[in-house]
């Protein structure tokens, strides 16, 4: 099992940057493929960027390629979001999650934090 615990999350002005953390329990962290997702009031839960276990496979969403990076620190047990030139739509709660496969797709994540809120502000 897996316990996750998302920070770095706050208001910010449009334009600006923020780094999300996602701290993992357990040794079994460098064996999942892990994913930041968000989900705005009144939407469903996207995803923005996904991960392999290894790190060496990465994809986002169209939206914010160029601006968010992905990436891990399986000696760490952490998981990052980088993000740059922050948009008003970038506004949501930001979720890391945990899945045996690299995906995507929100039901293929076992495990979840509690989520961090993300504000830009115009």
């Amino acid at each position: 099992q897996v316990q996750l615990v998302e920070s770095g999350g706050g208001l910010v002005q449009v334009g600006g940057s923020l780094r999300l953390s996602c701290a993992a329990s357990g040794p079994r962290f460098r064996r999942y493929a892990m994913g930041w997702f968000r989900q705005a009031p009144g939407n469903e839960r996207e995803f923005v960027a996904i991960i392999s276990s290894s790190g060496g496979t990465t994809y986002y969403q169209d939206s914010v390629k160029g601006r968010f990076t992905i990436s891990r620190d399986n000696a760490k047990n952490t998981l990052y979001l980088q993000m740059n030139s922050l948009k008003p739509e970038d506004t949501a709660v930001y979720y890391c999650g945990a899945s045996g496969i690299t995906t995507t797709s929100t039901r293929q994540y076992d495990y979840w934090g509690q989520g961090t809120q993300v504000t830009v502000s115009s």
